[in-house]
């Protein structure tokens, strides 16, 4: 995991939830724990990893990442083990 990852992470687990997060970046963090990235119609994208499923919309037209965006990632993380 590099230093960007480490950020990503730790503004993923912040607590208030961030709303200036950018969507981008919390997809390669996903990718960077190994998931695997299925795309769907449109903007709907999913993430897979040992069973563990979720699915988003990407952000769009606006970069940054819905709060409940970074919430649903954060609770993927947990279920797949990866915390900071």
């Amino acid at each position: 995991m590099n230093n960007t990852h480490r950020k990503t992470l730790a503004a993923v687990y912040a607590d208030p939830v961030s709303g200036t997060l950018e969507w981008a970046a919390i997809e390669r963090r996903l990718l960077a724990t190994g998931a695997r990235l299925i795309e769907g119609r449109g903007s709907r994208v999913r993430f897979e990893k040992d069973g563990e499923v979720v699915t988003f919309h990407r952000a769009h037209p606006a970069k940054e990442a819905k709060r409940y965006q970074v919430r649903a990632a954060r609770d993927f993380l947990e279920r797949i083990g990866v915390t900071p």
